[in-house]
């Protein structure tokens, strides 16, 4: 695995500092979109993320769901406004005051590896890019395999490293996407595969939607082009030497070059929990 020294704080801190930045350039649905067509718009895009979410995490009225890695909860809110019970968890309290406005689906503020949720409390729960800011990827399978009652689905769209990617691949692209995006691990397809079945699951489904998702880096390029030209607040955040989280927009342009020359994939996986059903009469 491609892997960085970042901190939980680190993490935070990242999505803290750059919250004005996301929403301006892309808006409360911090994540990718996939183009199916090619000629959607960026908000049916993102919305087409969500839905293939939705389909394999069999999201239906009272479903009871996490959002692991809420965001700013826009993903959790479509969902809860279809019927489910939802609870989302983010690390960052940037994310969280702007999540916990809505009055759709409960929120938390904390850390999912030392989360309190009860064990065996949700049918389904889904992270959309949030594994690879998780500091021990294993106790990421393993919250989520205590919280999930028997068979409950687990969704998992993930940013991923190329199986044998070049060493300038990694040193040029991989590892400084990790450091400068604040990201420990950058798995592969059986890294992330083999974590899941030894925290308890079996993999049902994996899809490769890297060509579908990849529009959106010279999408968000053009967008922070255009915010650097007509907003003067970009430059100077770009030159304030006191921004921790500035070098972010290098990292778009790395990460556009790593889908354009296949280092980085983009994967959604679709975990069952293995488990024993439990008896009702020890309820």
């Amino acid at each position: 695995m491609i892997s960085a020294e970042v901190t939980r704080e680190a993490v935070a801190s990242h999505y803290d500092e750059l919250d004005h930045f996301y929403r301006d350039v892309w808006g409360d649905h911090v994540h990718h979109g996939l183009w199916l067509r090619g000629d959607e718009t960026r908000e049916e895009a993102v919305l087409q993320l969500v839905n293939l979410v939705a389909r394999e995490a069999h999201l239906a009225p009272g479903t009871r769901v996490c959002d692991i890695g809420c965001g700013y909860g826009a993903t959790a809110q479509i969902f809860a406004s279809r019927g489910a019970e939802v609870t989302g968890i983010t690390i960052s309290s940037a994310q969280f005051a702007i999540a916990e406005k809505q009055n759709t689906a409960k929120f938390k503020l904390g850390d999912w590896l030392t989360n309190d949720l009860p064990n065996e409390s949700f049918d389904a729960a889904y992270a959309i890019e949030s594994s690879e800011h998780m500091p021990d990827i294993r106790k990421f399978f393993a919250q989520a395999h205590r919280v999930l009652r028997p068979g409950g689905r687990l969704v998992v769209c993930a940013w991923l490293s190329a199986d044998n990617p070049s060493q300038t691949q990694k040193r040029l692209l991989l590892e400084p996407i990790c450091r400068e995006g604040r990201m420990p691990v950058m798995g592969t397809v059986d890294d992330y595969r083999s974590l899941g079945e030894d925290a308890g699951f079996s993999l049902q489904h994996f899809e490769d939607v890297t060509k579908a998702v990849a529009p959106t880096w010279p999408a968000i390029v053009r967008r922070l082009a255009g915010k650097l030209a007509s907003n003067p607040a970009y430059l100077k955040f770009l030159f304030n030497r006191h921004a921790h989280n500035r070098i972010f927009a290098l990292t778009i342009v790395r990460i556009w070059v790593a889908y354009r020359v296949g280092a980085m994939r983009y994967g959604v996986f679709t975990f069952a929990a293995r488990k024993p059903a439990r008896d009702p009469r020890s309820a």
